[in-house]
């Protein structure tokens, strides 16, 4: 359990769910409601990083797209415009709160060559010493790793890359908040008995079969992608807590070590 009055190093992942509305149009209040704690998540001296997802979805919408498109060009186009209408949200919600953003798009060679990633590294380094809370997101404009599955994956998705991007930062907690309160031992959608499990130590085969599918239309990932996530975080030395964006003062329990959602517990080096 985390001393809460020991400043942490904290990557949030946050859904596409969370973000936007059921039309694809962003979500106002929770943006707005998400830079506010993280603002003052960062004012009780955490430092903090967001990974964000959403921008197909906004694209899709700003452009006036009937549906999600199918073609590669056309989801990398959405992804542009839609990236570029969040980081505006973003700028202007945070700068009300006296908070600095800056925006860093990866591409799965970035992580994965060893100058790239020491030189992400220090960006990361230097901003957070700066006070800046980085916004992360895959730069779905150039790399097909995430939207076109199955073809030369390295990232894959934003539940892994929020695993890597903490990694590689040296974090001491990740959350990644979705649209569900954590992992069940049952899809509590279609089982109303489905029983929350709070502390993970190992991702068992289990585990894995528990896991469903996609959420929502609007996002990619489902359960199997943040149980992915967990064991990159668990490997790396690092706990990961999975939590439901729609309750983000849980955030303040998450970081005090209480208990909220369900929390992976990371394998301590001696």
């Amino acid at each position: 359990m985390y001393n809460s009055s020991v400043p942490l190093r904290l990557v949030v992942k946050v859904g596409t769910s969370t973000l936007t509305q059921d039309t694809g149009s962003l979500n106002l209040r929770s943006m707005d409601h998400l830079a506010r704690v993280l603002a003052d998540l960062q004012g009780m001296g955490h430092q903090v990083v967001l990974v964000s997802s959403g921008a197909i979805a906004v694209g899709t919408r700003k452009l006036r797209l009937e549906a999600r498109p199918d073609q590669l060009p056309m989801k990398q186009a959405a992804a542009a415009v839609g990236q570029c209408a969040m980081m505006h949200v973003y700028d202007k919600f945070f700068s009300e709160y006296n908070r600095t953003v800056a925006q860093i798009l990866l591409t799965g060679e970035d992580v994965e060559s060893p100058l790239r990633a020491e030189h992400l590294h220090n960006t990361f380094e230097s901003l957070l010493k700066l006070g800046v809370i980085p916004v992360v997101n895959e730069n779905d404009s150039v790399s097909s790793a995430e939207i076109e599955t199955g073809q030369s994956k390295i990232l894959g998705d934003n539940d892994t890359l929020s695993a890597m991007v903490a990694r590689l930062c040296g974090a001491d907690l990740l959350v990644l908040l979705s649209d569900i309160d954590g992992l069940y031992d049952a899809d509590p959608r279609t089982h109303p008995e489905a029983r929350l499990i709070h502390r993970v130590e190992t991702v068992t085969p289990e585990l894995r079969a528990m896991a469903g599918g996609t959420g929502t239309w609007r996002g990619t990932g489902g359960m199997i992608t943040k149980l992915n996530a967990a064991e990159l975080a668990m490997a790396a030395g690092f706990d990961m807590v999975i939590s439901n964006g729609s309750r983000l003062e849980a955030l303040y329990d998450i970081v005090a070590g209480r208990e909220a959602g369900t929390r992976f517990l990371g394998r301590r080096r001696p």
